[in-house]
Parts: structure tokens; C-alpha cells; sequence
């Protein structure tokens, strides 16, 4: 008989068990992603730290996990009817994506901006870092609920009744009405078939009702159905106008009627559909006529977490790698101290942390209650949104392949990621439309402009490469660019606003090797096609 051993893990095996898991990292267990994280204790400043810690250990614990991929695995359903043919209209979801809102919102997700505390929405905007790293689907219903609330200011009647139910430290998802519930999430219905991103094709109308609306029409995309009210657009005979469409009236359902579920790639545990209105009651939100002012006020604010969440499927994704080959060897050794793999992980944690630093930056003007901080607030975000959704696909896929075919494993959580990486450069404006918006910005708003270039020029002097790069940048733009160049223009700028942030937050290594690779085309057009820059110090930041 074969002599036999016994191992705690998997019990009696034999030498030629074939069932032995050798070379194969252990389960990362518990994860705290504030204490493990020294690059977002770094850049989060003015937040909320002690909140932020405690938020961390809580989303990272293993529980939470399997929480997200089972919200993810059993994906949401539409009931249109019940038993008897009536319309019930709503959205069953599986257990784990109510633990997961109860999570998000108790903490409050979406109210500690709208709380008073300073450094709110930096502080929000990181625990949208935080909980993207572990289930991004439910992101999408908190951080509409949190956007609510500046387009409701238009309305005080509106906001009185119901901001309180939106900014309360609850989760309540029962389908009731709103005077009968603890709290309340707000969904965006804007998008309609003909139009795309271009608003002002929206053909739902408005006839007015007393002092109210109904609505009539369909929208091709309605995020979050489920949620007590929508946010929604429609022709009046003064224009197109912004307008709060609740799901229950006094007792009985309003006629927004879901007709189907969107199969989407990602996102996989939030539900997407495309929805009719058939003579729904509606209240305005501001004067007939101004609907794209106020509905931007709203996206203005979602937008900011569209440039926080590919911060955080990045750093997923990297922690992922890192534990794997931290744990995994091959005839030369562990994986994580051969210098190819180290040249890959330390490009890709360049992208992840200029994406972080960036994204916060950005967070920290929505604080500032001055003209400058909100000017600079809607430039900054739209170049945040810009990079960094543009680099998160290719940094979830590279690190995917730094676990070779396990990365393409359902358990492991990065295929969950990789369907997400491209969403939230689609969300909220896709990458033409912010580039676009970048140039009429600044061509609308001086202050955005200077105030940019008081934070690019703050820097120089201290690296030789940083100010070749901003005097190139110069060079090739003196003045805002044609259409066609948009991309590259949007690009180079928000390149180099990162590079500004990590001079002035990161050490010294992290700001000197982000402007070796980034800034000076000293580089292959792959990851890891770098050189001359010190990986270790920039692998000590994933932990």
C-alpha cells in the first residue's frame, strides 16, 4: 500500500493524489481595503478616515464577496403581471443585492455628502472606490440616490418630501409608497431610441394635470427601475423639461410600466430596462423648457463616481494578481519576483493609482462650495471620467493574464470585473461626448481653465521631464483644438493633471516613475514595456 499523509485542508491523500493542491495561492479570506491600501490613505485626504476604515473592513470581508457574486450569478427578474393579469411592473432580485444596497446606503453611501460633515463627497467618492472592489452592480442605484439630491433643490417641495427618504441611513425595498417607507433610492430614465446621448431628440410628452404632469412615451434605458422615483425628460409645450416620475401614488401604482430587462454584459447584478410611460403622473423639476440644466446637475454628480469606480475594478483586479503570484511559482521561483511579471503588475499599479489620486482630486472640489471649486469640479470630473475609464479595460484584462487561464474563472472574480471594466465610459456620457463637453467647458467657463492651469503650473520646477511634457502640451495646443483632436487633446491634459496630483501626494518614486512612462513616450505601447523605475516600491502600494 502507498505510505499516506493527511493535510488539514483536504484530508487523507495519497503521494499520487492528483487532487492535492499544491502551487495554488490560498483564499484571500477577509480583506481590509483601507489598512491594506496605503494609496488611498494617501490621496483621501480631507475624508473621513475613522468612517473609511470602518467601511473597509466591513465591504472587504469574505462574506461580502461571495455576496457580490451571487448577486451577480442570479441576476435580476422582471414580474410584469401577477397571477391574475394585472401590472405589477417590478424587479425581483436575489437576497445578496439587498445585503449589499443595506450595506452601501446603512453606511451612508448616499447621504454623507448631503450631511454636513466636511469632506462629504470625498469621502463618498471613496467609499465608491471601496465597494466597487467588491460588487460595482449596486453601485449604480446608490450613487443615483445620492445624485438626486442636487436636481431636487429646484423643487422645494420635492426636496422637503423627499430628500429626507433619500439621505436616511436605510434601505427599504419594499415597493410601497413613499409616505408608507424608511427610505427611498432614485433611478434616470433620460434615454431614449432615437437619440442615444443627444437629449434634445426626446419625444416623451408632457400635457399637464393641475399641478402636475402626464407623461407619455418610452425611454430605451432606465437605469435602476425598481426605485421609488425617476428622474426623467419630456417635451412640454415650453420645452424639454426635467420632471420626477414616483413609482407609487397615493395607494396605487403609477402607469410606468417595465417591458423588458436589458441582457447586459456587466453589471450583472443592477437591473437596466427600457420602460413606457403610459399617462404617468409626473412633477416638474424647474421651469418647462430648462430640462437638460437640471437633469446635468444629477449626472454632474454620477459622473464623479463613473471616475471612481474604474479606480476601484482596477485595484480589484491588481489585488487579485498580486496575491496570486505572490503565492504561485514556476521553475524560476515565486511569480511576483521574476522582473517581467514585476515590470507589468508596477505599469499596471501606475494606472490604478493616477486613476485613484485623480478621482479624489476631483472629489475634493465638489466640497468646495465656491464658483472656483464647482468650475473646476465639472472639468476635473470629466477628464477623471475620461482616462481612467479608458485604461481600466486594458489593466483588468493584463491581470487577468498575469493568473494565466485562471483568470478567466468565474470564482476568482475577475471575468465579473472584465465585464464591467468598459461600462462607466459608456455610463453618463460615452468617451467622444466627454471630450466634447471637456472643450465646451472651457470654452464657456474661463475660470475652469485657469483654475487648471494654476494646478498644472503649481508643480513645475521640480521635475525636468513633467515641464517638457506641459510646455509639449502647450506647443501642440496653444489654442483648444478642432473637434478631431479632442481625444488626444483630453488625453494629454488629464495625463498630465494626474501627474500634477502625484507630484504633490505620492512618493517620490510613484510621481517619478508615472512621469517616466506617461509623460515622455520612453515606452513600448504594452504593459510592461517599461523600464528604469523602481517596481518594488511601486508593488508595496497593492499591499
Amino acid at each position: 500500500m502507498p505510505h499516506t499523509r493527511h493535510s488539514e485542508a483536504n484530508g487523507p491523500y495519497s503521494e499520487t493524489d492528483t487532487n492535492a493542491a499544491t502551487n495554488q495561492p490560498a483564499q484571500r479570506g477577509d480583506l481590509d481595503l483601507w489598512a491594506s491600501d496605503p494609496a488611498l490613505q494617501d490621496h483621501a485626504l480631507d475624508t473621513d478616515h475613522d468612517h473609511l476604515a470602518l467601511y473597509g473592513r466591513k465591504i472587504g470581508r469574505a462574506a461580502m464577496r461571495d455576496a457580490g457574486m451571487d448577486a451577480n450569478r442570479n441576476v435580476p427578474e422582471a414580474r410584469i403581471f401577477d397571477t391574475g393579469g394585472r401590472r405589477l411592473d417590478e424587479v425581483a432580485y436575489h437576497p445578496a443585492y439587498h445585503t449589499l444596497m443595506q450595506t452601501g446606503l446603512g453606511a451612508g453611501y448616499a447621504s454623507l455628502p448631503w450631511e454636513g460633515a466636511e469632506g462629504g463627497h470625498a469621502t463618498h467618492a471613496a467609499m465608491v472606490y471601496l465597494t466597487s472592489q467588491v460588487e460595482p452592480g449596486v453601485c449604480c442605484p446608490m450613487s443615483m440616490t445620492y445624485a438626486a439630491v442636487p436636481a431636487l433643490r429646484s423643487s422645494s417641495t420635492l426636496f422637503d418630501t423627499w430628500v429626507p427618504k433619500l439621505t436616511a441611513r436605510l434601505y427599504d425595498p419594499a415597493t410601497k409608497p413613499l409616505a408608507q417607507k424608511a427610505a427611498a433610492t432614485m433611478g434616470m430614465a433620460l434615454t431614449e431610441k432615437q437619440g442615444g446621448s443627444d437629449l434634445r431628440q426626446t419625444s416623451t410628452r408632457a400635457v399637464r394635470d393641475g399641478d402636475a404632469y402626464r407623461l407619455s412615451g418610452h425611454k430605451w434605458f432606465c437605469s435602476a427601475p425598481m426605485s421609488d422615483g425617476m428622474v426623467t425628460l419630456a417635451q412640454t409645450d415650453g420645452g424639454l423639461t426635467a420632471f420626477l416620475v414616483p413609482r407609487w401614488l397615493d395607494g396605487t401604482r403609477n402607469a410606468v410600466h417595465i417591458q423588458q430587462l436589458k441582457d447586459t454584459s456587466g453589471n450583472r447584478s443592477n437591473a437596466l430596462a427600457d420602460i413606457k410611460y403610459a399617462d404617468a403622473l409626473a412633477y416638474p423639476l424647474g421651469d418647462e423648457g430648462d430640462g437638460i440644466r437640471h437633469v446635468m446637475t444629477m449626472i454632474h454628480h454620477t459622473r464623479l463616481d463613473t471616475a471612481m469606480v474604474p479606480a476601484g475594478l482596477m485595484r480589484a483586479a491588481l489585488g487579485a494578481a498580486h496575491h496570486w503570484t505572490q503565492h504561485r511559482s514556476i521553475a524560476e521561483g515565486r511569480l511576483i519576483d521574476q522582473p517581467l511579471m514585476r515590470n507589468v503588475l508596477a505599469d499596471l499599479a501606475l494606472d490604478w493609482e493616477g486613476a485613484l489620486a485623480l478621482g479624489l482630486a476631483v472629489a475634493r472640489a465638489f466640497d468646495d462650495n465656491t464658483e472656483q471649486g464647482r468650475d473646476f469640479a465639472r472639468l476635473g470630473t470629466a477628464l477623471a471620467k475620461f482616462l481612467g475609464n479608458k485604461l481600466c479595460p486594458v489593466v483588468v484584462s493584463e491581470a487577468m493574464e498575469c493568473l494565466g487561464g485562471m483568470g478567466y474563472i468565474e470564482q476568482t472574480g475577475l471575468p465579473m470585473l472584465y465585464r464591467e471594466a468598459p461600462l462607466n465610459g459608456i455610463w453618463q456620457g460615452s468617451g467622444n461626448a466627454v471630450c466634447l463637453d471637456i472643450l465646451r467647458t472651457l470654452r464657456t467657463v474661463p475660470m475652469a481653465g485657469e483654475i487648471l492651469s494654476d494646478a498644472l503650473g503649481a508643480v513645475t520646477g521640480e521635475y525636468r521631464r513633467y515641464d517638457a511634457a506641459l510646455r509639449g502640451h502647450m506647443d501642440r495646443f496653444p489654442r483648444l483644438p478642432d473637434e478631431a483632436q479632442a481625444r488626444w487633446y483630453a488625453d494629454s491634459l488629464a495625463t498630465l493633471l494626474t501627474a500634477s496630483v502625484l507630484i504633490r501626494q505620492a512618493p517620490t518614486t510613484i510621481a517619478e516613475a508615472y512621469i517616466a512612462t506617461r509623460l515622455t513616450g520612453e515606452r513600448g505601447r504594452t504593459p510592461g514595456a517599461i523600464s528604469g523605475v523602481d517596481t518594488g516600491a511601486i508593488l508595496a502600494r497593492l499591499g
